[in-house]
């Protein structure tokens, strides 16, 4: 014959086997939690409440690169002075980090 026979398990695995198998799984998600996703939370909350407190004169940079100073505030949008007389206007999710007062000071 070429074809093993097949023989049930027996019935002694249990709750605990099963609850130890899902041990490790949720091990790992603690783990990623802690890693990953918390401080994912804290930074976007940063990003958040720095948006908010945006405010005229702040000197922020975009997320071109480009350094400038606020001289508008609207709900969704920003003008900044990048130059003497040169204003653009972005997104207020555009500006990425809020520079010290003086950092710039040839505008």
């Amino acid at each position: 014959m070429f074809i093993s026979n097949a023989y049930a398990q027996s019935a002694g695995a249990g709750a605990d086997g099963g609850l130890m198998s899902f041990l490790p799984l949720v091990l790992m998600f603690v783990v990623l939690y802690f890693l990953m996703i918390r401080p994912q939370m804290k930074r976007q909350k940063e990003q958040k409440a720095m948006m908010e407190a945006l405010a005229k004169n702040d000197e922020v940079v975009t997320s071109g690169g480009l350094l400038g100073k606020v001289t508008k505030v609207n709900e969704s949008y920003v003008t900044i002075e990048v130059a003497e007389g040169t204003e653009i206007v972005v997104q207020k999710v555009a500006v990425t980090m809020l520079l010290p007062k003086g950092t710039i000071k040839a505008i």
